[in-house]
């Protein structure tokens, strides 16, 4: 067949050059016909003209670019026809040194420098040869004629250079024509060709590939791509730019390793080995020395001496390992080399060296690239509607395609021994790597490898070592762990992290990290508190449409976060604050934007009839409140409505403040500068007490008032104001905001302001219960929409209590709602009327002209009466009447006769009408005349109170509990409260002592026979428990009031003490409950303090643990008195009740003198020891003890009736054992905390009611020199106290974080060292008369145990009760300060508005709202008694350090209540207590709900 047709010469002599245009023309022709022409078909010798003439210098280095394109594309022509045999040579091919100006360039040095570069610009007139040559030598594949070039390094360089020089300048341009695709394929083949047929690739050429992947990394390309950009800092603005594609020279260098990756491994292996393993070694090689970089506090020393890398080597390290993330989710087969030399560098010494390591291994898991990670996951808890596991939001990836995770290959089942050595990290020494090691299985679990998704025993694996991390032992570790989780979109904590256990579940994820809210580290504490609170807001979606799932899970988020408020940590506090109102109920909730515009969840607004103008965002945030409310726990709830209270309280100081703010009027005083600047600095040490740094908050008050902005005032006002609806107190709040941290000209800015006066602008604030809130109450009150009206109710009976003034816009529409639902004799009222009729009630006694007194609505209240039920709606509506009637007589005398007249128990609205009777006692007494108040007598005693209507078949000494009450014991609680309340408004003084004596008996009787009013012993069981639990809240009532508690001597005071060990556990809780209620609001005297120091030997934990912290929440508030009060006597409140906690001990019924009974004693001593000594009043303590022993008893010294009352003498011989057993305590108790014990001047007056001074010197001689202790009583101190501070360690130990404690101390009783439990039975050795009382005392047997709650089964609350158990551990757990790292935190203030100034009289009114136990008490009833009652305890020390002249003895006074007794006697408590232990046992299924839940543990209707 013919060969070549081209005949014209290419080619020209020197001087005659042809002419461009036809030169042109000519190598067109020559190309378009080659073009044409197929390999097998023409004769090669043909071109052998052509082909020495293309080569001539003249056309190769012609200066015409058309020529040169043209000759090119000719010139690969040539060679794709003559293959495989190239006409031309190898010194032809190669690349000549150029020596002189004609020397002539060859083929590839013309296509590599001109034409590949000339690609990049798609708009020049020859790029169809340009993309001719290209896709020639990729095809054909001439370009592997390069390899047989000797000293082809250069080429190959040039080549690989320009290909990726091309590709990357077109994906930087901005305008212009955009390469083909085709040019990134034929360059990507030419490419390849060339790598897998060179035996090896010049170093140069290796770094130009790996040079690639860096196109990932923002900060790398940042410092080459723009000249602006310095040091590499990324353009954060830049970072929400979202890259469609990858980079084309990324995919080319991509491609270009898949597709040879067994010579890509070999070569990528030497590579990092040059950098990676050299660095290593290096490190280790270096001689020691000092290295300028500080390390970590976490680091080991052996770590700091090795000499690591230098700057320059980490910079370049890292740089690498970045290149590892990024070329396994690009091409993870070439790294099959590496992989094993980064898993060697786990094990380097150097700590940088092996924190990189970690750091790479972490990331190439998770399939994370040089990039880095994608946008954190936005958890809004703010946003409306909330977060749902079914929205779509949750499942959106990262459309970055440089930051979405990826890995091609799960490297688990790839490198499973790299994978197991980066596992062991988590033990490694250095705090660093371990917080690298939690982030990294936190980016695994996020991304699931990668998307290559985790078997579920690996994914459970991570789950547990995380939850291990949380509780690491460095607090760096802690916040990395935390941080992780933080890091988990809604969905995955559900579904992954949830699947180990709730919020509640011990040892899951969620509820480790709850123990980080108690961190002894704040910075974790805050991260920790913050994430779970905006867990939860994000949750709240799913918990109002009920998902049970959910609410297991993070319904408890709230008791956790509130529950810290016990902690009585200011700085704790104020975190508290912010979190509650920043991300649990959010000030800026429901946040909803434009209407159609999509939401936080990916819904549309405008959908499902939440738009703006259909939506009530009143209703959406009281119903988030409710459901706040609703999942509480006891203590939780308590938190929440104290701090309601609170506002109040802080209300009146922060009005003070403001006034005196006025009055200092920017340091312009108008008068006596002393009499303005004085009130103001107690204002602003009140409010710096409560706040982090006291000092600084202080200074920061000061300068606010120095600012004087009485637009600030103003706002400050609004925010406070109840008149002030819920837009206007967040506008105002917003706008103090701004004039803090951006001050008009006229005032200086101050940094740090307001982060002190935040916290107090949220307590201040009515920000819960606002008026704007009392609509949506009321309905959901009504509809019980989504199970919320009985939180709803309970909210709206605690606003009537606390704040009845944002109620006044709504007592109409109450009292209207009161009028539609009235009772009657066949009809009932609404359940939730009882709830509106006490807040009408508490609004009436505000503003009585405000409530309606037209005559249909007295009638209403009159049925309410007669007929409301429950019976406390009795109550409630004859407080109404009183407070608001203008015929209030007239009604009352009206209701007395239409409850007295023809009284029938069987009668309807029994209930009722006997909580009007004690109603009408209380606050009418006068208008009732003689006939009707002896009628109610009789009615409460003879018709009810002593009669039993339903005899119990049970034996006589049968005492249980029940959580129902039926109506007879209802009915039996409501006469016991009409005597009370009798004797409450009895009017007389003089009088009283004779009105009350038979009342204070019937007490005495209840409390001492425990709860059998019977004369023939037949009270049912059940009735039992709660008279004997009302009879002692109602003495503590009476003790309210200085006059009545003239009237409880010391006996009674020893028998009511001794409620506090029942052997049930809610008559123990409800009693010290209230107790602690009126002590807290300062209503009773100092004695009662020494009552909650006999929990000693509680049984529950969390009894006990609710009463150390409240002890200890106390000592805090005398503290900080003392700090405030110049008087001595209000210094020592907990300490001068030493004397009167041995006195109850004297007397107490399972006293005994024997070594063991002693030393048993001693943990009462120690308990209070624990809770109440420090190194200050350790001293007075001791001189305490001692004047014991000086003085005689006091209360038997005139002997007894009773007959197992102990003699006088046997009582004084009792106190001297005491005595001499708390010095030998104290002693061991001081050495064991290396304090020392000082001598104090003077002598301390003991309470004379008490204690009488011995008479006879020699007497008092010969007693202070005897020791009434045996032997054996000291060894038996100090084993006790040295099992305490085992028990402590014991806890300690446990590879736990430092801040990994538990406040109610509920590990301890898996501890080793728990202190003895006292047995229960069996004869004493030492004294053959106590063993003759065993016998006396020995429980009958029973084959089938009674029913009833008595849970001291397993552990008695004292020894007369108690029983060995193993299990239980009464060891104190945070004693030893010593141990102080290893304890728990201190929980202590259970009201932190109790630390406030001991000048403020509206301190204890405030709180007297609070009711602990979580049930109602109604305010208005005590209104009329609080002058009298409200005593003020806190700078009077009553007769514990009486004055030199001794008052007169209140022995002469009448007594109302039996001379002492033993309360049980001794034998009779036994046997008593031991038959409640062996029913407990029986009875403790059927009553657990009873027994282990205080909100089980109501009080009988009307308990108050």
């Amino acid at each position: 067949m013919p060969g070549l047709q081209f005949n014209e010469p290419l080619s020209w002599r020197a001087g005659k050059p042809i002419a461009v245009v036809d030169l042109l023309r000519r190598l067109q022709s020559l190309s378009r016909e080659m073009r044409d022409m197929d390999q097998e078909e023409e004769q090669r010798d043909s071109f052998t003209k052509v082909a020495k003439e293309l080569i001539n210098p003249n056309l190769i280095a012609h200066k015409d670019k058309g020529v040169k394109a043209l000759t090119a594309s000719c010139l690969v022509d040539i060679l794709r026809l003559c293959a495989p045999d190239a006409p031309y040579t190898g010194q032809n091919l190669r690349v000549r040194t150029r020596q002189k100006e004609e020397q002539r360039a060859d083929i590839f040095n013309l296509i590599i420098t001109q034409i590949l570069p000339a690609l990049a610009d798609p708009s020049n007139a020859y790029n169809n040869q340009h993309l001719y040559v290209l896709s020639s030598l990729a095809q054909v594949k001439s370009i592997l004629l390069l390899t047989d070039i000797p000293s082809a390094e250069i080429l190959l360089k040039n080549v690989f250079q320009i290909c990726f020089d091309v590709l990357s300048s077109s994906s930087r341009s901005l305008q212009g024509d955009q390469l083909r695709k085709d040019v990134e394929i034929n360059m990507t083949a030419m490419l390849v060709c060339l790598v897998d047929e060179c035996t090896t690739l010049p170093p140069e050429v290796v770094d130009i590939i790996v040079a690639q992947f860096l196109r990932t990394d923002p900060k790398v390309m940042s410092g080459t791509t723009s000249k602006s950009k310095k040091n590499g800092v990324v353009d954060e603005k830049q970072s929400t730019l979202t890259l469609r594609q990858l980079p084309p020279a990324y995919n080319m260098a991509r491609y270009i390793c898949n597709a040879v990756p067994e010579r890509m491994a070999r070569h990528f292996s030497q590579y990092f080995n040059d950098i990676i393993v050299d660095a290593s070694t290096a490190s280790q090689e270096k001689a020691p020395r000092k290295s300028k970089k500080k390390h970590s506090d976490g680091a080991d020393n052996s770590d700091d001496d090795l000499a690591g890398p230098t700057e320059e080597d980490l910079k370049e390290l890292r740089k690498v390992h970045g290149l590892l993330r990024e070329l396994w989710r690009a091409c993870p087969g070439v790294l099959q080399n590496v992989v094993p030399q980064l898993e060697a560098e786990l094990s380097a010494e150097n700590v940088q060296l092996r924190l990189l390591a970690t750091e790479t291994f972490g990331d190439i898991v998770s399939g994370i690239g040089a990039a880095g990670l994608p946008a954190p996951p936005t958890m809004d808890p703010a946003a409306y509607p909330s977060n749902a596991l079914s929205d779509p939001s949750e499942n959106t990836v990262s459309l970055n395609l440089l930051t979405k995770p990826s890995s091609p290959q799960p490297f688990i089942s790839a490198h499973p021994q790299a994978y197991t050595s980066y596992l062991g990290r988590k033990h490694d020494k250095s705090p660093l790597i371990r917080a690298a090691w939690t982030t990294g299985i936190g980016r695994i679990l996020t991304t699931s490898a990668g998307g290559a998704g985790l078997s579920q025993q690996d994914e459970d694996r991570l789950i547990s070592d995380l939850c291990r991390m949380l509780a690491d032992l460095d607090d760096k570790v802690r916040v990395a762990a935390v941080r992780v989780v933080a890091s988990f979109n809604f969905r995955d904590i559900i579904t992954k992290l949830g699947r180990a256990g709730g919020v509640t579940e011990s040892g899951s994820v969620l509820n480790t990290l709850a123990d980080r809210i108690r961190d002894r580290k704040h910075p974790i504490r805050e991260e920790a508190m913050i994430l779970l609170a905006r867990i939860w807001g994000v949750a709240v979606g799913e918990l109002a449409a009920g998902n049970e799932q959910i609410s297991a899970l993070v319904g408890g988020i709230p008791s956790k976060i509130l529950n810290t408020w016990f902690t009585n940590d200011n700085e704790i506090m104020a975190l508290l604050d912010r979190v509650f109102f920043e991300q649990l109920l959010p000030l800026r909730y429901p946040s909803v934007k434009a209407k159609g515009s999509k939401l936080a969840n990916g819904h549309s607004q405008s959908t499902g009839g939440n738009s703006e103008e259909t939506m009530d965002p009143d209703k959406i945030r009281i119903e988030r409140i409710l459901l706040l409310a609703r999942d509480l726990d006891e203590r939780a709830k308590r938190v929440f409505y104290t701090m309601q209270a609170r506002q109040q309280v802080l209300y009146r100081n922060m009005t003070a403040y403001l006034m005196h703010c006025e009055n200092y009027n920017g340091g312009v005083i108008d008068g006596s500068e002393p009499d303005v600047k004085k009130p103001l600095t107690t204002s602003i040490q009140t409010f710096a007490e409560w706040l982090p740094n006291p000092s600084q908050a202080s200074a920061d008050l000061w300068k606010f008032v120095k600012m004087h902005d009485r637009r600030s005032y103003q706002l400050i006002r609004f925010c406070m104001a109840p008149d002030s609806d819920y837009r206007t107190m967040i506008r105002a709040m917003k706008e103090f905001t701004k004039r803090i941290t951006d001050p008009p000209a006229s005032m200086a800015a101050s940094s740090g302001l307001l982060d002190t006066l935040m916290p107090l602008i949220y307590r201040v604030s009515l920000i819960i219960y606002n008026k704007s809130h009392v609509p949506a109450i009321m309905d959901f009150s009504r509809t019980d929409e989504k199970s919320l009206a009985a939180t709803a109710h309970e909210t709206l009976r605690d606003i009537s209590s606390v704040t009845p003034e944002v109620l006044k816009a709504h007592v109409q529409e109450i009292c209207k709602t009161l009028q539609d639902e009235v009772p009657s004799a066949q009809k009932a009222n609404e359940a939730g009327a009882v709830d509106n009729l006490k807040a009408c009630a508490s609004f009436a006694a505000k503003y009585p002209k405000e409530v309606p007194q037209d005559r249909k609505f007295v009638q209403a209240m009159t049925s309410y009466a007669l007929y409301g039920s429950p019976p406390e709606a009795a109550k409630y509506a004859v407080s109404v009447i009183w407070a608001a009637s203008d015929k209030k007589e007239m009604l009352i005398r009206d209701l007395a006769q239409k409850c007295t007249e023809g009284f029938d128990y069987g009668r309807e609205g029994l209930l009722a009408r006997l909580a009007t009777l004690s109603q009408l006692v209380l606050l009418a007494p006068n208008e009732l005349d003689e006939q009707h108040t002896d009628a109610i007598i009789d009615i409460a005693i003879k018709q009810v109170l002593l009669q039993v209507r339903q005899p119990s078949n049970k034996p006589t000494d049968a005492y249980e509990w029940s959580s129902t009450v039926d109506t007879e014991a209802q009915a039996k609680c409501w006469a016991l409260k009409i005597l009370i309340n009798r004797i409450r408004s009895h009017p007389e003084i003089e009088t009283l002592p004779e009105v009350a004596a038979p009342v204070y008996s019937l007490l005495f009787k209840l409390i001492d026979q425990l709860g059998e009013v019977s004369p023939a012993s037949n009270t049912p069981p059940t009735h039992k428990t709660r008279l004997r639990l009302l009879a002692a809240r109602l003495y503590l009532k009476l003790c309210t009031s200085k006059a009545h508690d003239a009237l409880l001597t010391p006996s009674a005071f020893n028998v009511l003490a001794t409620v506090v060990q029942d052997s049930v556990k809610p008559v123990r809780v409800g009693f010290i409950h209230r107790l602690k209620k009126y002590l807290n609001a300062q209503k009773l005297p100092q004695r009662f303090y020494t009552i909650p120091f006999l929990l000693a030997f509680e049984p529950s934990d969390a009894l006990r643990s609710d009463t150390v912290t409240w002890i200890k929440s106390r000592a805090t508030v005398f503290s900080s008195v003392k700090a405030q009060s110049s008087s001595s006597k209000a210094n020592i409140v907990l300490e001068s009740t030493f004397a009167r906690l041995l006195s109850i001990l004297c007397h107490h019924p399972d006293y005994d003198s024997g070594a063991e009974d002693l030393v048993d004693f001693a943990r009462y001593i120690i308990f209070y020891l624990q809770n109440v000594a420090t190194e200050d009043n350790i001293s007075l303590i001791y001189h305490i003890a001692q004047r014991v022993k000086q003085c005689r008893d006091a209360i038997l010294a005139a002997g007894s009736a009773e007959p197992d009352a102990p003699s006088a003498s046997e009582a004084d011989d009792r106190l001297y054992h005491l005595s001499d057993l708390a010095q030998i305590t104290i002693r061991k108790f001081e050495d064991l905390h290396n304090w020392t014990i000082q001598t104090l001047p003077g002598r301390i007056r003991l309470p004379s009611t008490l204690f009488m001074e011995v008479k006879s010197h020699t007497e008092a001689q010969r007693i202070a020199e005897r020791n009434y202790l045996p032997e054996s009583v000291e060894t038996g101190i100090e084993e006790l106290l040295k099992a305490m501070v085992r028990a402590a360690k014991g806890m300690g130990k446990k590879r736990k974080s430092e801040g990994d404690h538990h406040v109610d101390g509920r590990d301890a009783k898996k501890t080793k060292g728990g202190l003895p439990i006292r047995k229960a039975s069996g004869p004493k050795v030492a004294k053959g008369k106590k063993a003759a009382s065993s016998k006396v005392a020995k429980t009958p047997k029973s084959k089938k145990k009674q029913a009833g709650d008595t849970d001291l089964g397993s552990g008695e609350r004292r020894r007369s009760g108690r029983v060995k158990e193993v299990e239980k551990s009464y060891a104190e757990r945070d004693s030893d300060e010593d141990d102080e790292e290893m304890q728990m935190m201190d929980a202590a203030a259970e009201d932190e508005a109790e630390v406030t100034d001991s000048a403020s009289e509206d301190h204890g009114s405030a709180k007297e709202n609070l009711n602990e136990e979580g049930e109602e008490e109604y305010r208005v009833e005590d209104d009329h008694d609080d002058a009298e009652e409200g005593t003020k305890e806190g700078a009077a020390v009553e007769d514990e350090l009486a004055p030199k002249t001794a008052p007169k003895s209140k022995k002469n006074k009448p007594s109302a209540s039996p001379r002492a007794k033993k309360a049980p006697p001794k034998n009779k408590a036994r046997q008593i207590i031991r038959r409640a232990a062996a029913r407990g046992k029986a009875n403790a299924k059927k009553n657990t709900n009873n027994n282990d839940d205080d909100d089980e543990l109501s009080d009988p209707p009307g308990s108050e």
